[in-house]
């Protein structure tokens, strides 16, 4: 008898909670070799500090998504870019991002590339507590 087939949609109530504390919730997904996440955040969040550790203490992972409200300021070690509400956007590798209070985005990563930067995240956010 053959598998039932993975749904591959889901609305931001079926997605599992990933991390959720002071003004900021992220749900996620993965999908075949992708991981999708839609994230909130209710207070301006800066990426840095979570990134130490990473080659140039940087993003690696490469994320396309949408601005659904908000805006974020992408660093690159040699310019600086703004995503606002209504654009799409890609991140290249070498990346760290701030999120302005009120943003709110979805967004699609390579699952290995992402697990990889989330291992060190996790790391940073243990040691900060």
């Amino acid at each position: 008898m053959a598998a039932e087939p993975m749904e591959q949609h889901a609305n931001l109530s079926t997605l599992e909670p990933a991390f959720e504390a002071e003004g900021i919730a992220i749900r996620e997904v993965e999908w075949g070799e992708m991981h999708v996440d839609i994230e909130s955040f209710e207070t301006a969040f800066d990426t840095t500090p979570l990134m130490k550790g990473l080659p140039d203490d940087r993003c690696q992972c490469p994320h396309w998504g949408y601005i659904l409200e908000g805006r974020m300021t992408v660093n690159y070690a040699d310019h600086e870019e703004t995503v606002e509400a209504g654009e799409a956007y890609h991140l290249a590798p070498g990346h760290l991002v701030s999120m302005e209070a009120g943003t709110e985005l979805v967004e699609f990563s390579p699952k290995d590339e992402f697990k990889k930067t989330m291992d060190v995240v996790a790391k940073n956010i243990e040691a900060s507590a």
